[in-house]
C-alpha cells in the first residue's frame, strides 16, 4: 500500500511561466525537461506526455515530465511520493525514469514494488559541465552531419545506443521513432560527426537546448579509432560549436563506471557538478 499524500495534478499551458520558473532554478539538472518545454508548451499532445505539479497554483514547488522518460524536477520527499502515487496509479508508460539521484532513488524504492523489476539501474551518474574554451585542441573535421549523410550517421548512432542501453533502438517499433529523432537532429544542425571515407570516426548531438545550458548525448567514437585521441578532439569541437552556436554552458551525464570517458570529459576541461541516476526498463 503506497503512502497518499497531497495530490499532483496535470498542468497545462496556463501553467508555463511558473513551470519555467521551477525549471530555471537548476538549468543544468533541468536542460532536458526545459528544452522540451520551451520548444512546444504543456500541452500533452504537443508534449509528448505531461507535466505534473506539486503544490497550489502560485506555489508550486515540483514538477514531473511523464512521457517516454519520467522525471522529477525540484522533487522533495513529499513531491516524490504524490508523483509516484500518480505513477503507480497510471502504469509504467516510460522507459526510463531519470533526474537527480537524491529524487529518483526514492521513486524508483516506491515504484520497483509496482514496476520492477528494472533492467538495468544507473545509480551513479556523474553531471559534467563546461563553460569556458576547451582544454584539448579541436579535431577540425568535426562538423554538421548534412541531410544526405543520414544513412551513413544511422549506423553509429544505432551502434552508441546499443552499447550504451544494452538494447538496440530497434526493438518495440521496428527504430522508426529513432531514426525520426536522427534526422530530426541532422535538420536542425544538433548532429555533429567527423565522417572520413563515408565512415563515422566521432559522433555526438546537442540533444536539448535552453537560453542557459545546452547538453551533449550520444557521444560515440568508432572501435577501430578508439584509444587515438578522437574523443577528446572531437568534443573539445563539440563544445566550441556548442558554447558559440546554442548556450553559454554545456553540460552531458556519463555512467560513473566509464573511466574512459570520464577522463575524456575531464581532459576536455568538464567538471563534475552533481549526481543522476537512470532507472532503465
Amino acid at each position: 500500500m503506497m503512502l497518499r499524500t497531497s495530490a499532483s495534478r496535470v498542468l497545462d499551458d496556463n501553467d508555463r511561466d511558473e513551470v519555467l520558473a521551477i525549471l530555471d532554478t537548476d538549468p543544468v539538472a533541468n536542460v532536458f525537461v526545459a528544452s522540451r518545454v520551451r520548444s512546444v508548451g504543456l500541452n500533452p499532445a504537443r508534449l509528448g506526455g505531461q507535466m505534473w505539479g506539486f503544490g497550489p497554483r502560485g506555489a508550486m514547488t515540483s514538477l514531473c515530465y511523464a512521457g517516454a522518460n519520467l522525471v522529477p524536477v525540484n522533487a522533495g520527499r513529499e513531491a516524490v511520493l504524490a508523483f509516484a502515487d500518480r505513477a503507480r496509479r497510471q502504469g509504467r508508460r516510460c522507459s526510463s525514469i531519470v533526474g537527480p539521484r537524491e529524487a529518483v532513488e526514492p521513486l524508483w524504492e516506491l515504484l520497483e514494488p509496482h514496476w520492477g523489476p528494472a533492467r538495468a539501474v544507473r545509480w551513479a551518474q556523474p553531471v559534467m559541465t563546461i563553460s569556458g574554451a576547451p582544454r584539448v585542441p579541436p579535431d577540425p573535421y568535426v562538423r554538421r552531419v548534412r541531410p544526405e549523410e543520414f544513412d551513413i550517421l544511422l549506423p553509429a548512432c544505432v551502434a552508441m545506443f546499443t552499447e550504451e542501453v544494452g538494447i538496440s533502438p530497434d526493438t518495440g517499433d521496428g527504430g522508426a521513432l529513432y531514426r525520426t529523432r536522427v534526422a530530426e537532429l541532422i535538420r536542425i544542425g544538433r548532429s555533429y560527426a567527423r565522417i572520413d571515407n563515408g565512415k563515422v570516426i566521432f559522433k555526438a548531438e546537442i540533444g536539448a537546448v535552453t537560453p542557459q545550458a545546452c547538453q551533449i548525448q550520444g557521444v560515440w567514437v568508432h572501435p577501430e579509432h578508439r584509444g587515438k585521441g578522437h574523443a577528446a578532439a572531437g568534443m573539445s569541437a563539440l563544445v566550441i560549436q556548442a558554447l558559440g552556436c546554442f548556450a553559454p554552458l554545456v553540460t552531458l551525464y556519463v555512467n560513473d563506471f566509464n573511466a574512459p570517458a570520464r577522463a575524456v570529459y575531464r581532459k576536455v576541461g568538464f567538471e563534475e557538478v552533481g549526481t543522476f541516476t537512470s532507472v532503465l526498463f
